[in-house]
């Protein structure tokens, strides 16, 4: 889990621990009363807290291997990915990596998926898998990573019948600032997006004076988290500590619901905690937090054991059916967006797989799409686990605008996939440089820019004639934005974001990213530079925005600079070249 600075949002942070050479005694936090457990918990297996334990010291040998730590960056952070990743592809999980461009130790999120169950209803579960640099990380946040490990593990050894799929994540550069995990989300679509029905995030979850904490416990994503460790009488409370500091912050912010179970971190146990759940009065939860003693031995199994069943316990609740499998399968459309000019046609690839029971045939229809545009599918009907062609073809007088097509599979049930269509007013390829005032020598327009970005001050060269964006070197808390809308013709080849940037610092930090410039189009994060990019001269940032061809986007850079020693972001002769 992160520490919280002064500029930290509010959100919700998770905890999670296990180790392999624990006992269930010592330094763990005391048995609280145990009652039976509803009917409902026998159908959730049982998990091995000596398999999460394992794990722990698996991870705890990587951090030894390597320096101590699995800093995100790090030789240990890497192959804490390689362990993980082994296991989870040996189990049948479709394993994919991410890689964080953004973040302030660029690394890879680790992203597993289930491939049972309908690919539009999805419940996530995520633990970060780096550790600060001080020590191993084995309850922070080796104890989340772990028990979601063995979970996923044990989900596929049962192999049940799935009414939603189950989509595992273990992020990097959480202690940086939830780097990886506001990268993922933030490369989602709206589509993507609403797929997600509730976020569950485990970060801290072994703490040896450990507590029981439920993120939003009283939301209905909270229900089965809090109904497991009610049946054990637990009496959680909420999980007030971790407020804004772990990766269900990001997914908050991207408007999915969550929640999640945490032990606690240096915030120290009550009276009144100590009374119904044992341990110490008055004494850090995890008294080793951010520290080199947090080993396999900081954590306690007790807790550990919990958190680990009350995790299979939602997935069951949440994504597993009963009985003998239904015959159902998935709808998906790749890409998931495509333009189109009048008198022209473009095409995706419609994919389905059989997600429970046996194959069927699957017949591919489409609404949705305005008048002159006609879509169709070759073959028309597959057998599920084939893939069809998608032609979507636009006439002389076709309608012009973004639309979005919905992509039907209709079989013994329904499923559906959207599809967002772009159509434009002429065929071809308009080529050149789109960019306004490119090198900013013409005043402000067509630019909109905070006060004073656009200058020739003679404190910092531009790089061609007189002028440039200068965004921040205050050297105190203040942001600045520079930004244009431009159209983007479709039918062309080749679509090209440049930029020059230099960045000019008096932090001397080398590890910590205090001032940020993030480069958007729309609402989508293209990158990400700091304090830490700073260099003499200028260097050229290129991006390829084909994605964007046929749309009118908003081209956005924000510097954002914290109270202290000032960073200067230079931006000069910015071009959008297509052709």
């Amino acid at each position: 889990m992160r520490r919280r600075t002064p500029t930290a949002g509010l959100a919700l942070a998770l905890f999670a621990a296990v180790t392999a050479t624990l006992t269930t005694t010592a330094a763990s936090a005391a048995p609280a009363p145990v009652s039976a457990a509803p009917a409902l918990v026998a159908a959730a297996p049982d998990i091995s807290v000596t398999n999460v334990q394992a794990h722990l010291t698996q991870l705890n040998t990587i951090a030894t291997n390597n320096g101590g730590t699995r800093r995100a960056g790090s030789a240990g952070y890497t192959a804490s990915v390689s362990y993980v990743k082994a296991k989870l592809q040996a189990a049948g999980y479709t394993v994919t990596e991410q890689y964080c461009s953004a973040c302030t130790y660029p690394s890879n999120n680790l992203i597993a998926e289930w491939p049972q169950g309908p690919a539009d209803q999805v419940v996530m579960f995520g633990a970060h898998l780096d550790s600060v640099s001080a020590g191993p990380g084995i309850n922070d946040n080796g104890s989340g990573s772990a028990t979601l490990l063995e979970n996923a593990l044990v989900l596929a050894q049962q192999n049940p019948s799935m009414t939603k799929r189950v989509r595992f994540a273990w992020w990097t550069d959480e202690e940086q600032g939830l780097n990886g995990s506001e990268f993922y989300v933030n490369s989602l679509s709206a589509t993507q997006k609403s797929y997600i029905k509730g976020y569950y995030n485990f970060d801290m979850v072994g703490s040896t004076n450990g507590g029981y904490f439920i993120n939003r416990i009283t939301s209905t994503t909270a229900a089965p988290l809090k109904a497991y460790w009610d049946s054990l009488n637990l009496q959680p409370e909420e999980n007030v500590e971790g407020q804004g500091r772990s990766d269900d912050y990001s997914f908050q912010q991207g408007g999915i619901p969550t929640s999640g179970y945490a032990a606690g971190a240096s915030a120290r146990k009550t009276s009144a905690q100590a009374t119904k759940w044992g341990g110490t009065a008055n004494v850090a939860y995890d008294s080793c937090y951010h520290r080199s003693c947090d080993t396999t031995a900081n954590v306690s199994a007790t807790v550990l054991n919990r958190s680990a069943d009350g995790v299979a316990y939602a997935i069951w609740q949440l994504a597993v059916g009963g009985g003998t499998p239904t015959n159902d399968f998935s709808v998906a459309v790749s890409p998931t967006s495509g333009s189109v000019a009048r008198g022209g046609s473009t095409t995706a690839t419609v994919s389905t797989a059989t997600t429970s029971g046996s194959a069927q045939t699957v017949s591919l229809s489409a609404t949705g799409a305005p008048s002159g545009v006609t879509v169709s599918f070759s073959p028309s009907s597959v057998t599920s686990g084939g893939s069809a062609t998608m032609t979507v073809s636009a006439s002389a007088t076709a309608t012009t605008g973004t639309f979005t097509i919905t992509v039907t599979g209709a079989g013994s049930v329904t499923r559906s996939a959207a599809y967002t269509l772009t159509v434009t007013g002429t065929g071809g390829c308009t080529g050149g440089q789109l960019i306004g005032n490119s090198s900013f020598e013409s005043g402000s327009a067509p630019w909109t820019a905070s006060s004073g970005v656009i200058t020739n001050s003679s404190s910092q060269a531009a790089r061609t004639g007189s002028y440039k964006a200068w965004l921040d070197g205050y050297g105190s808390s203040h942001t600045d934005t520079l930004s244009q809308s431009v159209s983007i013709p479709a039918g062309c080849s080749s679509y090209t974001l440049s930029f020059w940037l230099h960045i000019d610092t008096a932090e001397t930090t080398t590890s910590v990213a205090y001032d940020k410039l993030t480069v958007q189009v729309g609402s989508t994060t293209l990158a990400t530079y700091s304090n830490l990019d700073k260099a003499s001269g200028y260097a050229q940032r290129s991006f390829n925005l084909a994605a964007y061809a046929g749309q009118t986007v908003t081209l956005k850079w924000t510097g954002v600079e914290d109270a202290s020693l000032q960073t200067s972001f230079v931006i000069d002769d910015v071009t959008l070249q297509v052709g």
